[in-house]
């Protein structure tokens, strides 16, 4: 298992969805939507030296907020959702473990 790491989600939804299969040790932030330089930076900041995991959805705005994350955590983890999902938050929980078991982040 990979550790120290390190969650960013789009909003509050999302985190409540992966906070159900992650230890409550892994932090999991959110952008609030597009992010703009200043939370960029917080969040640069808050993941520290932490492997960074990227789980937006895969809408528009998801892929956006994706690019403007990958250019500030070049290194992070994908990890990808179903489109038919409709969304982070609407994930079966099962299908969120396995994607976080594919990456070793969960046992």
């Amino acid at each position: 298992m990979r550790l120290p790491f390190v969650v960013i989600v789009e909003g509050k939804n999302d985190r409540h969805r992966v906070q159900q299969i992650l230890s409550p040790a892994i932090p999991i932030y959110a952008t609030y939507g597009i992010p703009g330089t200043e939370r960029l930076e917080r969040l640069k900041k808050e993941a520290g030296h932490c492997q960074v995991v990227i789980f937006t959805d895969q809408d528009a705005a998801g892929q956006r907020i994706r690019r403007m994350l990958r250019e500030v955590f070049p290194d992070a983890i994908n990890i990808y959702t179903k489109r038919s999902y409709n969304g982070v938050e609407h994930t079966p929980v099962e299908y969120l473990a396995e994607r976080f078991r594919r990456f070793g982040l969960i046992p």
